[in-house]
């Protein structure tokens, strides 16, 4: 089953309601990706309130999907992470360096709000919503 990804103005929401296999991990990755560039959305919220467990894998997933976001010019926010599953983290060495995270899906649209309106400022004097490819910050 695949992981709904909504469209809300610039920014792409999808929460894991439960625990997923690898395959479906990679899925919701490449649906996200895929999603980035033709909705031309500027950011990702990605809601993960539900999952009990994050294991090196996830852990991995979640990383690369934001790096490889950011490669295409949108930002990722990882929100809704549990104190178990941060202190797992922590205790198999493994973090989310370089992930923006929040405590709740409000606090992550907020995060992510502020996030693009400061890279807006970096960019050329075009509006944000006319965005194009990966180049477009060059």
């Amino acid at each position: 089953m695949r992981i709904p990804i909504l469209r809300l103005g610039d920014i792409l929401l999808t929460s894991i309601q439960s625990d997923i296999t690898d395959d479906q991990a990679l899925t919701l990755q490449v649906d996200i990706l895929k999603q980035l560039g033709d909705s031309r959305a500027l950011g990702v919220l990605l809601d993960i309130t539900a999952l009990d467990v994050v294991d090196s894998y996830m852990t991995r997933i979640l990383s690369e999907t934001a790096r490889m976001a950011r490669l295409m010019g949108g930002e990722v926010v990882i929100t809704g992470m549990s104190p178990m599953v941060a202190l797992s983290l922590i205790e198999m060495g493994r973090d989310l360096h370089d992930v923006l995270t929040a405590l709740d899906v409000e606090q992550g649209v907020e995060k992510l709000k502020r996030r693009l309106d400061a890279t807006g400022d970096e960019d050329d004097d075009r509006p944000r919503c006319e965005r194009g490819s990966a180049n477009a910050r060059d």
